[in-house]
């Protein structure tokens, strides 16, 4: 398993738990569920990105 889909997994389950629960928690800078939101989107990208690499083979990885 690639290391891009293991971390973009993990960031993403985090923004979910982030988003669903924390929604009752007061920050004064910012609220927590956007901040989930935020995990989550960046968790999809990187899982995304994950995926290319290993459909596309090391060739992509390269660069």
């Amino acid at each position: 398993m690639s290391k891009n889909l293991l971390t973009g997994s993990v960031t993403f389950v985090i923004g979910l738990l982030l988003w669903l629960f924390a929604g009752d928690v007061e920050i004064p800078v910012f609220t927590l569920t956007k901040v989930g939101v935020v995990f989550m989107v960046i968790g999809a990208l990187e899982f995304a990105y994950g995926l290319y690499l290993a459909v596309s083979g090391p060739r992509a990885a390269r660069g």
